[in-house]
């Protein structure tokens, strides 16, 4: 029938062409989902299959390989205690990113003042309420505007940073167009990339290697390799500022195109990218959740979920945060930033309403379920899970990281560390033995 057609012709074009590497990956996981749902993931020794060949399967089931890496702990994460959240000052002014180390023991922060603070990153390291002594390892104060030349560190607002899988290097980027790249041991700065045209907006490492990807409000993302103070290539696309942008262990990266409405995945070797449109304000910030998901979030509002064979959300969320203003007047809390904790079901998003939320993907990331509010005043302008899940971190402000629309006086300027506590379940009765 010509409505069969049409319905048809709507599924193809939604479909991103694929790669025959790509295609053949998502058959594989495909059928390596549909054994699981038919319980023969992992067959009994002797039906049809080596011992040998079991075990090697269920650990490759359990690490995440050859499946769809999506680890269902959002069921485990219990509301935290408000009392248990470790606040950490030394910023002047609003926190604008931050980073936490491959191992999970150091954090590093920026801010509008230009400053880099290093400090402990172990929850269990110091106790609840202490704000001060013990927590700053090394500070990196920024300078003031004009001695940029003599100034060994920023003299602008830093707006965003990344840190490298193997945890040697560091980079930040600012509004005066700057990339600066320190050793995350000493905190010594080691080179500056120049070459983008307005303020750095976006900052990510490509998992294993340190190749650079950055991002800019001159609307065009950058390729360098930091092991070497190269440049290597320059990607176009985008018709307004990028506002983030995020990668993994493939050669490719997603941006968030701001204004013009779309999220973007480019493919380094191909030299191609591809165009997801989904939101309708600009869109701020964006995290990769595995190799074929990722999150965005948008200032109006809206928190979508996406899979990169598809070009529209595979899930939206409005009005995530709620909404703000007079009756009549009311709009909803912009989403300032999003996170995700690799390769499981757990994202978190914040804004400005003195709260972050953490959310739950559901079954095939097709829907996003609310889970708890975490109590924060001000505006939530970076958030990052461990490498273990174990604690979330969040940076706040005063302001927007990116503006001065609002300003929330009673916000501390700060970095909070806030614990995740697992549920303990309840161990299963034995059953009585038989007299």
């Amino acid at each position: 029938s010509p409505s069969l057609g049409r319905r048809r012709r709507e599924a193809a074009e939604e479909e991103v062409e694929e790669t025959p590497q790509e295609k053949k990956l998502r058959l594989a996981k495909l059928y390596l989902e549909q054994l699981r749902q038919h319980g023969e993931s992992r067959p009994a020794p002797g039906a049809g299959a080596p011992e040998g060949a079991v075990l090697r399967y269920s650990r490759t089931w359990e690490r995440g390989w050859g499946s769809p890496a999506h680890v269902p702990l959002s069921l485990q994460v219990q509301l935290p205690d408000p009392a248990s959240i470790r606040v950490l000052r030394g910023h002047q002014l609003p926190v604008t990113c931050l980073v936490i180390s491959p191992d999970d023991r150091f954090i590093f922060s920026a801010s509008k003042d230009g400053s880099l603070i290093k400090c402990k990153g172990d929850g269990d390291a110091f106790p609840a309420g202490e704000v001060e002594s013990g927590k700053r390892l090394c500070v990196v104060p920024g300078g003031k505007k004009g001695t940029e030349e003599r100034h060994m560190g920023h003299a602008s607002h830093v707006l965003c940073m990344a840190i490298s899988s193997d945890g040697k290097y560091l980079a930040t980027g600012d509004r005066n167009k700057l990339i600066m790249i320190w050793d995350t041991t000493t905190c010594k700065h080691l080179h500056i990339f120049t070459g983008h045209r307005d303020a750095v907006s976006g900052l990510s490492f490509r998992k294993g290697t340190h190749q650079l990807y950055s991002a800019s409000h001159d609307r065009c993302v950058k390729v360098w390799n930091v092991a070497e103070n190269a440049y290597v290539e320059t990607l176009f696309g985008h018709q307004d500022s990028i506002m983030g942008l995020d990668s993994l262990s493939r050669e490719r990266c997603v941006t968030a195109g701001g204004r013009d409405g779309t999220v973007r995945l480019w493919k380094i070797p191909e030299e191609s990218q591809l165009v997801f449109c989904g939101h309708q304000g600009s869109i701020d910030c964006i995290h990769l959740i595995n190799e074929e998901h990722m999150v965005s979030g948008s200032d109006d509002g809206s928190v979508a979920l996406w899979g990169l064979t598809k070009k529209k959300p595979l899930a939206l969320a409005r009005q995530a945060h709620g909404m703000q203003g007079t009756q009549g007047l009311q709009q909803p809390y912009w989403i300032s930033t999003v996170a995700a904790l690799h390769n499981s079901d757990l994202l978190a998003t914040g804004s400005h309403n003195a709260s972050v939320k953490l959310w739950k993907c559901g079954d095939g990331f097709r829907n996003l379920e609310p889970l708890c509010d975490i109590p924060l005043v001000g505006f939530v302008n970076s958030l990052k899970f461990s490498a273990a899940g174990d604690f979330l971190v969040a940076g706040l402000g005063q302001e927007h990281r990116l503006g001065r629309w609002w300003r929330i006086k009673e916000a501390k300027n700060s970095v909070c560390i806030i614990p995740l506590k697992r549920k303990v379940t309840a161990p299963r009765p034995e059953a009585p033995s038989p007299e």
